[in-house]
């Protein structure tokens, strides 16, 4: 089994969004008996709860199931546990290496790193624009989905 897990700030806006997304999308190349996906926090603000209600209603826009989300911290054991552990921005890569222990390790990534955009995914809890978090989480879980089939020879 290959284990994803997205990280964010508080585990309602991003990282959920980026765990349906990929679920989605690994169900439709028939690799959920093969890649499984979960979502954390770097922070302790928003455990136990459901998705912000933007990120429920995108999903529901694009048809995307929203079922099990619920917030959850990252622990150091998710370190032994994924095999890839993405973030959405640098600041949620340095709470990473610091919750993990783990700094600089390549199985820490950045999930814009993986395209050619470089750059922060934004949070839609403060700029409210859904929709552009939509659209890079999407382009980022397409490179990612690539990147794992390629170094774990799952070619879909």
């Amino acid at each position: 089994m290959i284990n994803v897990l997205f990280v964010c700030l508080g585990n309602i806006c991003r990282s959920p969004m980026a765990e349906a997304l990929f679920r989605d999308l690994v169900t439709k190349e028939n690799l959920n008996d093969i890649i499984l996906v979960d979502s954390a926090a770097t922070s302790s603000w928003q455990i136990g709860l459901p998705p912000h209600q933007g990120t429920l209603d995108i999903l529901k826009k694009y048809n995307i199931s929203s079922n099990g989300l619920v917030g959850r911290p990252l622990t150091k054991e998710d370190f032994r546990k994924f095999d890839y552990i993405i973030g959405m921005d640098k600041s949620n890569i340095k709470d990473i290496y610091n919750i993990t222990g783990k700094p600089n390790h390549p199985k820490i990534i950045r999930l814009l790193d993986l395209t050619k955009d470089w750059k922060d995914i934004p949070d839609p809890f403060f700029t409210g624009d859904f929709e552009e978090t939509y659209s890079l989480v999407s382009t980022g879980c397409r490179a990612l989905l690539k990147k794992i089939c390629r170094e774990q020879n799952l070619y879909n």
